[in-house]
Parts: C-alpha cells; structure tokens; sequence
C-alpha cells in the first residue's frame, strides 16, 4: 500500500498567477495540542518545491495549514491597509485515508480566498 502524503499550490486570483514567496506553516492537532510540522515557502509556480507533508512523515488526523497571505500581499506591492482584511489564512482539514494524496490549494486576492481539495 501506497503511503499518503499533502500537498498545496497557491494562485494569485486578483493578479492573475502563482503566489509565488508566499510562506505556510502545517500544524497537526493532536487532542489538545497544536503540533508545528513544517514551515515551506511557494516556488514561481506557487507551489512547494515538495510535499509540505512527506509520506515518511504522514498520519492521518486533522491538520492546519496557515497562509501568511498579509505578508505576500504586502511584498507584491498589493495597496496596504491598517490592518489588511486578509493577514494569514488558516484552513483546518482532516486527512483520513493513509494511503492518500491529499491536495489543498487556495486561490487567494486581497478581500476574498477559497479552496478545496483538489487532485
């Protein structure tokens, strides 16, 4: 059996292209406790240069990925507010199937985000 591993891509939807630059952190949740695993930061392509979870490193659970979109905002030169309306973007998932590629990108602009869990 295969083992699972995470995976993420960032698109720029008010620019029109990868959020390249742009820094994430995975955290696991573990009962009570928020677990730091991985901190990656987008290539040109949006994407991390490999899985942000590897498969030597997966469990299923449920996980957090944090988007630092204020600072990307402000390093794209995107009009600064006092204090953005989007700073960092979490999104809270949960990975059930060991074997699994699990795939979550967000499409990001300045006032609105989405996502889901893509291939």
């Amino acid at each position: 059996m295969s083992q699972g591993y995470l995976t993420t891509h960032v698109l720029d939807t008010a620019r029109g292209c990868p959020a390249a630059g742009l820094a994430i952190d995975l955290y696991r949740l573990d009962g009570g406790a928020r677990v730091h695993m991985a901190r990656k930061v987008t290539n040109d392509d949006g994407r991390t240069d490999g899985p942000i979870l590897p498969p030597g490193q997966f469990a299923s659970g449920v996980y957090e990925l944090e988007f630092h979109a204020g600072a990307y905002l402000d390093a794209v030169g995107t009009p600064p507010e006092d204090p953005r309306f989007l700073d960092v973007v979490p999104i809270r998932f949960g990975m059930s199937d060991a074997g699994a590629h699990y795939h979550v990108p967000l499409l990001l602009s300045p006032f609105g985000y989405s996502t889901y869990r893509g291939s």
